[in-house]
């Protein structure tokens, strides 16, 4: 069981897989969070929507530099050789721009609860205090942030749906085992064809 913990060459294991997951459900989770926090018309219940955004937006923060930490040590597996040299020269850069927007995104959500003038302490999930970026407070900088963090999980939102219409590709078109081997570590066979 150790052993699957960890990436091979031709699999990725339980921790990969686990982080993975948990990381998309949480990312596609906020931008819903967020679309529904900022348009509901009790501001209490809006006020304590934002605060439970910013507690998963903390918590996905911690998750993405654990799942990067990790994706340093261990190798992920490699591309089937069905995969094209295009797509090979791709998927890297994606995934980067993955890995750099599930970063962003939370980041300039911190950032932009530490400029606002309204300065509301951050509380995640009522266990302790977020300090708040030592940057200057001001409405213009507030202005600036919600702009940039509403821009950031857009583009990041578009690069999940790409990800995912791409293993989509790989699984039911190409049929090969890019999908089934994020799903479980011993999952790393061909999918059938429907005959």
């Amino acid at each position: 069981m150790p052993s699957m913990l960890r990436n091979t060459k031709t699999r990725y294991g339980w921790t990969a897989i686990v982080l993975h997951w948990l990381i998309a459900a949480l990312f596609i989770g906020q931008f819903a969070l967020g679309l529904v926090m900022i348009r509901v018309a009790s501001q209490r219940t809006s006020f304590e929507l934002i605060q439970l955004h910013k507690s998963f937006g903390f918590l996905l923060l911690g998750l993405v530099l654990v799942r990067i930490g990790w994706r340093l040590g261990n190798k992920s597996p490699e591309l089937p050789d069905e995969v094209g040299p295009m797509e090979r020269r791709v998927a890297p850069s994606v995934h980067l721009a993955l890995y750099v927007t599930q970063l962003a995104v939370p980041l300039s959500g911190w950032v932009l609860v530490s400029v606002s003038v309204l300065e509301i302490p951050s509380m995640p999930f009522n266990l302790f205090l977020m300090p708040h970026l030592p940057i200057g407070v001001s409405e213009q900088a507030e202005n600036f942030w919600i702009f940039g963090h509403r821009w950031l999980a857009y583009a990041g939102i578009a690069l999940v749906v790409l990800h995912i219409l791409a293993a989509f590709r790989h699984h039911f078109w190409l049929r090969d085992v890019v999908l089934v081997r994020m799903i479980a570590p011993f999952l790393d066979r061909r999918p059938r064809r429907q005959e």
